[in-house]
């Protein structure tokens, strides 16, 4: 006979058996009080970490290591986006004549969509990057030296995530030297009062990317004008020009690309000013440093990849700013 109080019965020979499990063997059927596992997003440490929303985004001002310790999963996440941002180039010095603004460095993003939709720069391209649990080494890019009267601005370094790679801002051109190649072209160093041509600006895109990482840095001025300004991200350089009494004039570094993957728009990659003796190039927006008036230039800002302004003296020498250090930027959804 049934034991009601017990949750037990009777069998024929005697034994009393527990009915528990055949109470709860319905809700199993049923799946009451269940719900399935979890949904696995990525999980990582490395750089300086912020949240928007459900994601995180580490920002890198300086090498490291990326440690992803859960690689998620496609339903929650399992892939991340990045900007690689590459140090800019140093500003060319002078000595009678305006030195070159410094390149950008090269600038280059993933698309938004995997991570939150948000504003991306116009040069976004390639894919999201799927992730291992693993350590991947990120290595942040260093500016580009100060140029003296008589050289060029060093070429910044270059920032290298996953297999993404942004090359180092071209060295400005000093008095009347070419600009240099890299992510964004050097400007070009003034001509001599004692004659010849403006000298060229730099080649943007060096390594050639798709979308394009930089542009060409703007050409220096003939006789005595200011020099060349910096390539920047999305915009060449200014070319330098002459004034009246050789009072040349240098020429504005290039804009940059502005993306909101850190959830505020930031632009980054602006092109150095040509320096000149009767009126400056200014830096290009995006951390780009203005070119110099009879001064030494001023420096590109540091963790944008702005390139450095040139430098401008008719009796002494002057030096270029040194570029701005670059960054990397990863970004993902870290829960539902």
């Amino acid at each position: 006979m049934r034991d009601l109080k017990l949750g037990t019965f009777e069998t024929a020979k005697g034994k009393k058996k527990s009915n528990r499990k055949t109470k709860s063997f319905g809700y199993q059927i049923l799946g009451f009080g269940g719900g399935g596992p979890g949904l696995k997003f990525v999980c990582a440490t490395g750089g300086c970490i912020t949240t928007c929303g459900s994601f995180k985004i580490h920002t890198f001002n300086s090498s490291g290591c990326f440690v992803v310790s859960c690689a998620g999963e496609a339903d929650g996440s399992n892939s991340v986006t990045w900007l690689v941002q590459a140090g800019g180039g140093g500003g060319g010095g002078a000595r009678r004549v305006g030195g070159g603004g410094g390149g950008a460095g090269g600038f280059r993003e993933s698309p938004s969509a995997a991570a939150g939709c948000y504003s991306a720069s116009p040069l976004a391209g390639g894919c999201a990057q799927t992730v291992c649990a693993q350590s991947y080494p990120i290595t942040v890019g260093a500016a580009g030296s100060s140029g003296p009267g008589t050289g060029n601005g060093g070429t910044g370094g270059a920032s290298q995530a996953f297999p993404i790679s942004s090359a180092g801002g071209g060295g400005a051109g000093a008095g009347k030297n070419s600009g240099l190649n890299g992510g964004s072209g050097g400007g070009g160093g003034s001509a001599d009062n004692d004659g010849g041509g403006g000298r060229p600006g730099g080649s943007g895109n060096t390594p050639s990317t798709s979308p394009a990482q930089g542009t060409n840095g703007g050409v220096g001025g003939n006789m005595g004008a200011g020099g060349g300004g910096g390539g920047g991200a999305t915009q060449a350089g200014g070319g330098g020009m002459s004034s009246q009494g050789n009072n040349g004039i240098g020429g504005d570094g290039g804009d940059g690309a502005t993306s909101s993957i850190t959830g505020s728009a930031v632009a980054r990659g602006g092109g150095g000013g040509g320096g000149g003796k009767g009126q400056r190039g200014d830096g290009g927006a995006g951390g780009g440093g203005n070119g110099g008036r009879n001064t030494n230039g001023s420096g590109g800002q540091t963790n944008t990849g702005g390139g450095g302004g040139g430098g401008a003296q008719y009796s002494d020498n002057t030096i270029g700013g040194a570029g701005g250090s670059g960054v990397v930027i990863i970004r993902y959804k870290f829960q539902a």
